[in-house]
């Protein structure tokens, strides 16, 4: 299945990216993911992004096979 992420170019300052890196190492974490987790918190913290139920996945499924 396609991922239904959506990618795009980032361009940060090296200060900054070997900051992330070192952090996203310490927490067991891809740059990629570690940066998506930063941004998910500072929108949950703003009000600007509603937190999903535990147990479901960022594409609002349960991670169970639909039914028919």
């Amino acid at each position: 299945m396609a991922s239904t992420k959506k990618a795009f170019p980032l361009r940060l300052d090296p200060d900054v990216y070997r900051a992330i890196e070192q952090w996203a190492n310490d927490e067991f974490r891809s740059v990629n993911a570690h940066i998506e987790y930063l941004l998910r918190e500072a929108l949950y913290r703003s009000g600007r992004l509603k937190r999903r139920p535990p147990g479901t996945l960022p594409d609002g499924t349960d991670g169970e096979p639909p039914t028919s």
